[in-house]
């Protein structure tokens, strides 16, 4: 069923405090009440000096945070401007950036940028629970910075990209992969399609070489793009690789180095749930909760 997506005055007027925060983060981590992780006790009381749940079991006494093992764990940062940075990330499908984040939340660009990439972390996380399954189209690109050897397909410098993307029963685009990668030979094509698509799917690709070796071990449609003569042939995938092209470049004014696969996955996210539009906030909140912690450093590292 359709949802209205949340105004931000919505927003401000259900997430006003941390307080709020936390209470909205307790019903989606136990929602069917609260268990103590170590025992499994239904008892607690809440520290509130250190916001901490106490198992009130008298053999456990086990405390725990409601934000351990998610990507707010050890912030600093007030979970009122966490909430605000992802309702900031997920309503706008052009995304943020650390600049803008930094100026509507009153926090360092520093914080602003590791605040985003812990929340495309998420968004990755989340992408790597499933694999596209039916008629896949897979081809390559190259997608790199402003000034960079501005030379299309192969032979550039910019960096490879492998982009697969799912086809519905009657044809229309489903879901998408996208991931940088050193070379587009076989092998790593191959690899790329054991990550992200399943054994049983029917790859439909281009004429290139590399994926003849794909063949071998998967159904394999190949057929040499001709945009004369069939402008059709993988439509869906070259629409979705330039809109990823015009996210990249409009907002982020162009991406490449390490950090690109962490934005190539923030537009697959989005991509993926472009049908979801009044449960963006609710999704990417639940895709931060679950996702593992991850540390500055690791980001920078």
């Amino acid at each position: 069923m359709f949802q209205r997506p949340m105004t931000l005055l919505e927003f401000q007027a259900k997430f006003p405090t941390d307080d709020a925060c936390r209470n909205h983060l307790f019903s989606l981590r136990f929602p069917d009440g609260f268990r103590c992780p170590r025992c499994g006790h239904d008892r607690f009381y809440v520290i509130r000096s250190r916001h901490l749940l106490q198992c009130q079991s008298s053999a456990c006494r086990h405390q725990t945070s409601l934000t351990v093992g998610t990507i707010f764990e050890k912030s600093r940062t007030p979970l009122r401007k966490w909430f605000s940075a992802i309702f900031l990330a997920s309503h706008d499908k052009r995304g943020i950036s650390a600049l803008t984040l930094a100026r509507e939340i009153d926090v360092t660009y520093k914080t602003a940028w590791a605040m985003l990439h812990k929340i495309r972390h998420a968004m990755r996380t989340r992408e790597q629970s499933y694999k596209l399954g039916g008629i896949v189209e897979v081809d390559e690109t190259y997608v790199g910075g402003p000034g960079e050897n501005p030379k299309p397909g192969r032979g550039t410098n910019k960096t490879p990209t492998l982009v697969a993307l799912s086809l519905s029963p009657d044809g229309k685009p489903g879901y998408l992969r996208m991931q940088a990668v050193e070379n587009v030979k076989g092998e790593t094509i191959a690899a790329f399609l054991n990550q992200h698509v399943e054994k049983e799917a029917i790859i439909v690709s281009d004429g290139f070489p590399s994926y003849a070796p794909v063949a071998q071990d998967r159904p394999v449609l190949a057929m040499k793009f001709d945009p004369k003569n069939n402008p059709d042939h993988m439509k869906w995938l070259h629409r979705a690789v330039s809109n990823a092209k015009t996210f990249l470049l409009g907002t982020y004014h162009g991406i490449k180095g390490k950090h690109l696969q962490a934005y190539l996955s923030e537009y697959t996210y989005r991509y993926n749930r472009r049908h979801f539009q009044g449960e963006w906030f609710n999704r990417l909140l639940q895709a931060s909760i679950s996702a593992s912690p991850i540390t500055v450093a690791e980001l920078t590292g």
